[in-house]
């Protein structure tokens, strides 16, 4: 039975020479990723070990509400903020934390991580959820690899805080083709990461990830990463609610003359 092992993969860029590197500075020991739901000593304890080898995540990501059904939302907020700054403690390396989409406003969690040290921000983490058989009247454990199509409401965010945090920003989700990775850059990510593209194909799938990135960068012009990282984020200053009601009245619009059933 295979293992399923989250792969990071960070963007690269064009050295003078041609060659692919890092897209930022190389770090003999990769960040730390905290999840949240476990307890408090799990966390400190496990950030210990894990900084002593390239180990991220060793349990599949569970809903932060399944910890606490009547836990208050504030309170999830804090426990977001409490790890890890407790992990901080612990460890030397940079530390990211892997968040969720289902906060009542992302941006403000971002914000309050951010100025409690988090170095980095993943968005976002996929939680394994059960299904349901109706023939054994049971629930079925799933694991659903993503998809392309998940990727635009991570991207969205990414746009969005660029240049709003000081803290690196990650994309993980629907990388399944180089241009998902382009998409993921142009939006502001400082790392991409792939997952479901590498167990759908094979590890040999990064190559083909990074050369197509390469290949786009040389046919529009582009000799670094950080010529991409950004171009379409939201500018500092932007009418943000302004923004998502054009953005949403140009998604009706373009709905009204596409056809999605038999014409």
């Amino acid at each position: 039975m295979s293992t399923i092992v989250p792969i990071f993969l960070a963007a690269p860029r064009l050295d003078q020479g041609g060659s692919v590197g890092l897209g930022h500075d190389h770090m003999s020991m990769p960040p730390l990723t905290v999840h949240t739901c476990p307890v408090m000593s799990e966390e400190t304890s496990a950030a210990r070990k894990y900084t002593t080898r390239a180990t991220f995540s060793d349990r599949p990501a569970r809903p932060a509400g399944i910890c606490a059904v009547i836990r208050r939302g504030r309170d999830v907020e804090q426990r977001h903020l409490d790890i890890p700054s407790r992990v901080k403690d612990t460890v030397t390396v940079p530390v990211a934390v892997k968040l969720s989409p289902y906060f009542s406003s992302t941006a403000e969690i971002a914000s309050r991580l951010d100025e409690a040290g988090a170095d980095g921000l993943v968005l976002f983490n996929r939680f394994l959820q059960p299904d349901i058989d109706p023939e054994t009247l049971t629930e079925v454990p799933t694991v659903t690899l993503s998809t392309a199509d998940e990727s635009r409401l991570p991207r969205t965010w990414i746009a969005l805080l660029r240049g709003r945090v000081r803290a690196s920003l990650a994309a993980t989700t629907g990388v399944e083709s180089a241009t998902d990775l382009i998409k993921y850059l142009l939006a502001g990510a400082d790392v991409v990461m792939s997952a479901s593209a590498l167990l759908r194909h094979d590890p040999e799938h990064a190559g083909v990830l990074l050369d197509g990135l390469c290949e786009w960068m040389g046919r529009k012009g582009f000799t670094s990463v950080d010529d991409v990282r950004g171009m379409l984020t939201v500018p500092s200053g932007a009418d943000e609610t302004a923004r998502q009601r054009a953005d949403y009245v140009s998604a009706l619009r373009q709905a009204n003359t596409t056809t999605y059933g038999p014409s």
